[in-house]
């Protein structure tokens, strides 16, 4: 029996037939249809494709159009697709350093004909790297391969149509070699749409709470946390809770952590950069030509944070007075955020996408 041909992966699955249907999106083949890859030809008269390509030689089927151009103030599709299925790989990568220009591409993920997006994050934060500062990422859902490859793994279903774009805001036009790997299946009734949403604030010390993600309407699944942390003052600054206020919560929440560094599955500090199937701290940036940065990462694959009605998720920016007052500080540091999650249609509209320059810290 064919069941759920598109979300049913991993080994155990690997020996059970389908009749699902594979199909990659790339520059190569943009359209992903069947057969038509390869097909680009050395074109004296393009300006994106000359016959100075490195496969004016060899021609059709050598690697003529491995890239696209992300013209600099323009938004390029790189998926627009009719029919039901899953999104099951993304990779991507620009340059070998990303050098600020990864936060200037927007990436924004539409299903089944929505006018506003899904899915709305940097380039670069989308795939866990914080800062526009590469650091490798081993993860089941997100994986960072040396020097600037960026892949993604969450499942992503569609029952109509499926459009994904980026829009190049930095100064400068870049390359773009990408590929987008889905298969043409039946969706099952009770799949959620996929959604990522980013996020940047420096707090307030008179009330330090960062908020990741809030309006979140309907039923779903919170399956993910990326912090790309910046502090600004000296000494730790792990101790906030996060917080989870679901279904109605009003002023104290249903899941209430102890502390940042325990969210992210350490203890006593981040003394060692770390990157795991479910969780990780893979930069530890010590600040010598700029504050301190992290990079933080948590994945709830096996432990989803379920709501049936709402969802907020904040946390606090919390760290440590100096000796010897043995109280906790609260923290004046910059915070951006990617929340992931899964939900019902249709979804709240997201905050209004921040300028280039407010994406950067100052």
């Amino acid at each position: 029996m064919d069941q759920m041909p598109g979300l049913n992966l991993g080994l155990g699955a690997l020996p059970l037939m389908s009749r699902a249907r594979t199909r990659s999106i790339s520059a190569e083949n943009p359209t992903g249809a069947k057969g038509k890859g390869g097909m680009a030809v050395p074109d004296p008269e393009s300006d994106e494709w000359s016959i100075s390509s490195p496969a004016r030689v060899l021609g059709q089927g050598w690697k003529v159009r491995p890239y696209v151009w992300l013209r600099s103030g323009e938004t390029t599709t790189l998926m627009d697709v009719e029919g039901s299925g899953v999104i099951q790989h993304i990779w991507m990568t620009t340059q070998r350093e990303w050098r600020g220009s990864g936060r200037g591409c927007v990436l924004r993920f539409y299903w089944d004909g929505e006018e506003s997006p899904s899915v709305e994050v940097p380039l670069t934060d989308f795939f866990a790297v914080g800062h526009d500062l590469f650091a490798p990422v081993n993860s089941l859902a997100v994986v960072v391969n040396p020097t600037s490859a960026l892949n993604c793994y969450w499942p992503m279903p569609f029952r109509g149509h499926a459009r994904v774009t980026i829009t190049n805001e930095w100064e400068e036009d870049q390359r773009l070699f990408y590929q987008i790997t889905y298969t043409e299946s039946e969706v099952p009734e009770n799949a959620g749409y996929f959604h990522a949403q980013w996020r940047r604030a420096v707090t307030d010390r008179s009330n330090p709470d960062y908020t990741i993600l809030d309006s979140v309407q309907g039923q779903g699944q919170y399956v993910g946390t990326f912090l790309a942390w910046t502090q600004l003052s000296d000494g730790w600054f792990g101790e906030g809770e996060i917080k989870f206020f679901i279904d109605g919560d009003d002023e104290f929440p249903t899941i209430c952590g102890t502390g940042t560094e325990d969210y992210f599955l350490g203890s006593y500090g981040f003394p060692e950069v770390y990157t795991t199937a479910y969780v990780g701290n893979t930069l530890k940036h010590p600040g010598n030509d700029g504050p301190p940065k992290w990079s933080l990462y948590r994945w709830h694959i096996l432990d989803p944070i379920r709501f049936e009605e709402d969802l907020r998720v904040t946390i606090q920016a919390l760290g440590w007075w100096p000796e010897p007052n043995s109280r906790f500080q609260p923290l004046a540091d910059d915070i951006a955020s990617v929340a992931y999650w899964y939900q019902t249609p249709p979804h709240a509209a997201f905050p209004e996408f921040p300028s280039l320059e407010a994406r950067y810290p100052r």
